[in-house]
């Protein structure tokens, strides 16, 4: 087979402040890849021409097919009528946008839409740190904390689609979450969150990166922050061992990039309350980094397509 004759597929992920295309083989190695800035207060067609146009080059200049397209998205998705339901507020004109319809009629190829954290749970199980693995839990620790469910080989989202969303967990404190409720895991491990508690501790703010450095230098008040960030996320990891029976966690987003500071304290945590079955969970950073949406909304658009099409 020639390269003209290869299937491809491209993955997308819209994100509040940029947009990543990636162009796949169909063994999801990635070919190609570009970024551009998200419109996202210039409403949903702005935000999908934008991302057609970063791919547009990608398909002009690799060789090959383009069988189908994958999206992943911030906020509550509809996966079913590709459309967005709910949008934070860094978005104009998202919510209820019919993301795969305005794709298909670009691309004239099949279109399918996922949450973020689930496109990013896709990836490193296709692809990733677990690879082929049959029972994961998907963390992303960013400016939110979010969660995927991946069991028997498969992506469960629930009937509602909330399945696997550890971050708005309650039981954690009594801080008030960015979605209106309180105690949730996301005030005490999200980015954000790490932030307001080491300024509510010091009267300084720094990002969590900075909070981390100042931990590894032996500020105390940095380390606490951390320890009750590891601490509450071992516990969400226990609660959902107990629940369903995970093996393995992979743990993305920004704030995993202090993972020789979190780590430790995840793996104590766990030790010290491990989970009802005896056995221990297996805990991995994610390594896909900014191709895990875009890479595993491609993986879903090749599962899908493989199944029902024989792609």
């Amino acid at each position: 087979m020639s390269s003209h004759d290869r299937t491809l597929f491209a993955g997308v992920d819209i994100g509040g402040t940029t947009t990543q295309v990636v162009l796949c083989g169909k063994d999801l190695t990635v070919l190609d890849r570009a970024e551009v800035a998200t419109p996202a207060t210039d409403g949903g067609q702005a935000m999908i021409g934008a991302a057609m146009g970063a791919l547009a080059p990608l398909l002009k200049r690799t060789p090959g097919r383009l069988a189908g397209c994958g999206v992943g998205a911030a906020g509550v998705v509809d996966s079913a009528t590709g459309r967005i339901l709910v949008a934070s507020d860094s978005f104009t004109g998202w919510a209820d946008f019919a993301v795969t319809d305005a794709v298909e009629k670009a691309l004239g190829v099949p279109a399918f839409l996922d949450n973020d954290v689930n496109a990013f749970l896709y990836g490193e199980v296709s692809g990733g740190a677990v690879r082929g693995e049959p029972d994961v839990l998907g963390m992303t620790l960013g400016t939110g904390v979010g969660g995927a469910l991946w069991t028997g080989g498969a992506l469960f989202t629930g009937p509602h689609g909330a399945a696997g969303e550890i971050g708005h967990i309650p039981g954690f404190g009594d801080l008030l979450c960015s979605c209106g409720g309180r105690g949730h895991l996301e005030t005490l491990a999200s980015g954000r969150s790490i932030t307001a508690r080491y300024a509510d501790r010091t009267g300084r703010r720094l990002t969590a990166r900075e909070i981390a450095e100042a931990a590894g230098h032996g500020d105390q008040d940095a380390l606490a922050v951390y320890r009750a960030a590891g601490a509450g996320i071992a516990r969400a990891i226990v609660m959902t061992a107990g629940i369903v029976d995970i093996t393995t966690v992979v743990v993305g987003g920004g704030v995993s990039r202090a993972w020789p500071l979190l780590e430790p304290l995840l793996m104590a945590s766990l030790a010290a309350d491990p989970p009802v079955s005896g056995h221990p969970v297996r805990l991995v950073r994610a390594t896909l980094a900014t191709d895990a949406v875009p890479v595993g909304a491609a993986a879903r658009a090749r599962r899908e397509l493989t199944a029902n099409a024989g792609v």
